[in-house]
């Protein structure tokens, strides 16, 4: 009876060490960690802009889900897009995110040739024909077009200023949008434009304003990265007024001289996009985020507009939402664009 006794307790250990251990394993598989990974475009992650913002997005995401685990690479030339991308695929990352159109080119060749692979990519669409590929495309125009109307209800020189860091058709939307939203506040005013060619160029974004400013410009807004910080910085040395872009820049900068941001919610968007992910929801093709979402809108920090022109801009924004306003999405309907 003893033997027998002794020999059923020792099949009870082992069937209970066997369920600590399948218990041990659930809970290291369960605790497994949704790896992200996010390239960022030649701009850095500390362009306070839509890098950094996408950025901080994702920092957000991890602190308030411990499942997450978000990691960037930088991109200090364009040499280095298919590299950092390729990092992140040969450490088993379950999504990466690369920032920025000019990555277009190397997600796809990354995408085509693992088609196992998931990935999203910020302002670009050409991708999205690709089942694993998230393109995270923004109205720019509507929010563009709401500091537009700030820009023309506010310019007292009647000459206003545009600074793009780049052409292309994403990239345009965001003067098309503006130089609308000026002549639609004042008909007979003059936009100056200038196609800054570059993302990081903080020396020739302040060169551009200056020479605005010379011409006549008291209001400048720009769609240009880093490039755009030479811009804001020449409008405080000048005593004129700064607009920002894709986040609320005079928050972010704390500096006085900015009127008004147009937000563009990079973060949101793909902090979004990784919670489909998690979910087991994620989708390839384009994702579009408008007013209507809220990732598009204005921020006036500083209360430095005006009452009724703040009137004015919320019930423009209500009438894009509504659809009874629509904004111009091409440079053929604005001929007053002229970088190209």
């Amino acid at each position: 009876m003893k033997k027998i006794t002794a020999l059923l307790l020792a099949v009870l250990m082992i069937f209970a060490l066997a369920a600590c251990g399948q218990k041990s394993g659930g809970d290291n598989a369960e605790a497994k960690k949704i790896k992200v990974g996010m390239v960022t475009d030649v701009g850095g992650v500390n362009d306070q802009s839509f890098n950094q913002f996408a950025w901080a997005g994702l920092q957000s995401l991890a602190e308030e889900d411990s499942s997450f685990e978000v990691k960037y690479l930088e991109s200090k030339t364009d040499a280095d897009y298919q590299t950092n991308i390729n990092t992140f695929i040969d450490e088993d990352y379950d999504l990466i995110i690369c920032v920025g159109y000019m990555l277009a080119d190397a997600t796809r060749e990354a995408a085509t040739a693992n088609p196992d692979q998931k990935f999203a990519i910020v302002d670009d669409a050409t991708n999205a024909d690709l089942d694993n590929v998230a393109c995270l495309t923004f109205a720019q125009e509507q929010c563009s077009y709401l500091v537009g109307l700030v820009a023309g209800y506010m310019t007292e020189t009647k000459t206003v200023g545009y600074i793009q860091g780049m052409v292309s058709d994403t990239m345009n939307l965001f003067g098309v949008g503006y130089i609308s939203g000026v002549l639609e506040a004042c008909p007979d005013a003059t936009v100056l434009q200038y196609n800054a060619n570059a993302f990081g160029d903080i020396a020739g974004g302040n060169t551009a304003a200056k020479d605005m400013i010379t011409k006549g410009a008291d209001i400048i807004y720009h769609a240009a990265g880093g490039t755009g910080l030479g811009m804001i910085n020449a409008c405080d040395e000048e005593g004129i007024w700064a607009i920002g872009v894709d986040a609320d820049q005079a928050a972010v900068l704390g500096m006085d001289c900015i009127l008004c941001s147009a937000l563009k919610d990079t973060g949101a968007a793909c902090v979004s996009l990784c919670k489909d992910l998690k979910a087991g929801n994620f989708t390839g093709g384009e994702h579009h985020y408008t007013l209507a979402d809220g990732a598009i809108n204005i921020a006036t920090t500083g209360d430095h507009i005006p009452a009724e022109v703040i009137e004015k801009v919320e019930a423009a924004k209500s009438a894009i939402i509504s659809g009874e306003k629509t904004v111009p999405t091409s440079t053929d309907a604005c001929p007053q664009f002229e970088l190209g």
